[in-house]
């Protein structure tokens, strides 16, 4: 089910992004741009969680199906719906946490690269050096094996009680997986968060980081990939779309 959430977010997306009025920017503020700030911000919010569920669900979906048996031991009927669903919104409400520090970044590179033409190409390559040395850090490597473990995070949650137990474990859940992934999520803010290549190409590395066997691996390999291209896209802005 979740996988079929994911896939007609990515149907939507593509349709929204394939629209006039993003037709000439990967940027989601730039349509917003007439718009108030509280809308603008509600706005880009909305197609934010939108892209969360299209690029985390995929990888979420282990932890939610393990969730969901246990869920399934303790509750029966539309209980057991609710306090996924619980589980979920907490996840994305820590994504969406994060939405906020990529509105002021997004409209913050809009307002800079009206200015200057090579902005958007010097904020890209900052953000892939960035993110290619967070792959090797230990904090990566612990918020990873955490995510690769649904076990894991089960037995980490066994003693979350009360009413909003589901929505904490997801909020949790979300925080880690928000320490394996901000880095990769700033490289998309940085290259135009509705540039599509790059949303699939990043949607398809958080997968296998999380999900292949060899998921710890890769991650390195895409932490010096990541460097190379830090050097690469100033002499050659074309990978970024710029």
């Amino acid at each position: 089910m979740l996988l079929g959430v994911a896939a007609l977010c990515w149907a939507w997306l593509l349709t929204w992004s394939s629209s006039p009025s993003m037709s000439m920017s990967t940027s989601m503020s730039a349509p917003m741009g007439a718009s108030g700030a509280p809308t603008a911000l509600l706005a880009f919010l909305g197609l934010w969680v939108a892209m969360m569920a299209a690029m985390m669900l995929p990888s979420v979906a282990p932890v939610a199906r393990v969730y969901l048996r246990v869920v399934s031991a303790q509750t029966t009927g539309p209980a057991r719906a609710v306090r996924v669903t619980a589980l979920l919104s907490g996840y994305f409400l820590a994504w969406a946490a994060y939405g906020l520090v990529a509105f002021g970044l997004t409209r913050w590179l809009d307002t800079v690269t009206m200015t200057s033409g090579r902005a958007r190409v010097v904020a890209a390559s900052a953000a892939l050096a960035l993110a290619g040395a967070y792959q090797f850090s230990p904090l990566k490597a612990r918020c990873l094996a955490h995510c690769r473990s649904p076990l894991g995070v089960l037995m980490h949650v066994g003693s979350f009680t009360g009413r909003l137990r589901d929505g904490r474990v997801g909020a949790w859940h979300g925080g880690y997986c928000l320490g394996c992934c901000w880095s990769l999520m700033l490289v998309l803010v940085a290259v135009g968060v509705m540039n599509m290549v790059w949303m699939a190409a990043l949607a398809v590395v958080i997968l296998l980081e999380k999900a292949w066997r060899y998921g710890p691996h890769l991650s390195l390999a895409v932490g010096a990939l990541l460097l190379v291209l830090a050097v690469v896209v100033p002499w050659q802005p074309a990978l970024i779309g710029a």
